[in-house]
């Protein structure tokens, strides 16, 4: 049990704080089961910026959370070994070289087999973390919460935005749309076809409305059915959940879904074959009591908690 965070029966949680869940700060990955990584750059943002400080944000907030995950039936320390490995040093200003810092420094950890779990930042940084996916693992399916589809090809003349990262992953071969799902895209377009070119891309793309038509156990199963066996990238940008749960984001919508239904979203796709996760796009100037960031936190955790689940089974 010795690499249990610290508990707050002993020790107050506002004490030693900096890493997520008090984990061990390591650069080491030796014998490492996940690595959590923060990415602090939000130049590529459209409007609010601020999210490069949204790992800092969750790590300090994630002092809140315990290793039992109840519903799952896992402590997640139990058999899995974690750390937080510290943020990529980025260049503000500069998305290339940001780009080549992140799939620098995340290459070593995916090549040694270790699951990356990345903290943003905007949600461009996806793109370079997807860059050190492939050179490992091929192109691999892609599960998106979002409001947006991020698929556009240029944003203010620009190819690499927060808008356009998928896009781009489609374009260098990193994903396999044929087997990826957006999922929760909702609000006003400037393109009345977007959620159309999504599939002219060759995703799948489920709108908020069309899952409360259908209901969230179907859009599981859809899920389920369309990554199969894959290997499979989450990424989580936070304003899929209403801004009422989580204000703290760069360009929020409202019609979202609540913390439970998240939670529970993430949660039901403990089966698929994950060899990678993020959670972007927080912004604790706009959140409200840590909010948002405690809901990132919990993201992390049940993504942590299915990554245990898988170990306990084997």
């Amino acid at each position: 049990m010795s690499n249990q965070p610290a508990s707050a029966l002993n020790s107050p949680r506002f004490c030693n704080t900096g890493n997520f869940m008090r984990l061990p700060k390591m650069t080491d990955t030796k014998d490492l089961d996940f690595a959590v990584f923060g990415m602090p750059f939000d130049t590529a943002s459209s409007y609010r910026s601020g999210s490069r400080f949204g790992p800092s944000a969750i790590r300090s907030i994630s002092a809140m959370m315990k290793p039992n995950n109840v519903i799952l039936g896992v402590n997640i320390l139990e058999s899995l070994k974690g750390a937080d490995y510290g943020d990529v040093n980025v260049t503000p200003g500069y998305i290339l070289p940001t780009y080549r810092a992140i799939e620098e420094e995340l290459q070593p950890i995916v090549d040694s087999g270790i699951i990356p779990i990345g903290l943003g930042g905007d949600h461009s940084v996806t793109l370079a973390e997807l860059r050190a996916i492939a050179k490992k693992h091929g192109p691999v399916a892609m599960i998106h919460f979002d409001s947006h589809a991020d698929i556009n090809d240029l944003v203010f003349g620009e190819k690499y935005n927060h808008g356009t990262p998928f896009r781009r992953a489609i374009e260098e071969g990193l994903i396999d749309p044929s087997c990826s799902i957006q999922i929760g895209m909702r609000g006003s377009l400037y393109d009345p076809d977007e959620h159309e070119k999504a599939k002219e891309l060759g995703l799948e793309l489920i709108p908020a409305h069309k899952m409360r038509e259908m209901g969230l156990e179907e859009v599981v199963r859809q899920i389920k059915e369309r990554v199969g066996n894959k290997k499979v990238f989450l990424t989580f940008d936070i304003d899929f959940v209403d801004p009422a749960y989580a204000p703290g984001t760069g360009t929020p919508e409202v019609a979202g879904f609540t913390s439970y239904e998240t939670l529970w979203l993430v949660r039901e796709l403990k089966e698929l074959n994950f060899v990678g996760f993020d959670v972007v796009e927080v912004l604790p100037a706009y959140d409200s009591g840590e909010i948002t960031s405690y809901m990132a936190a919990n993201i992390c955790f049940e993504f942590i908690s299915i990554l245990a689940l898988k170990k306990t089974r084997q």
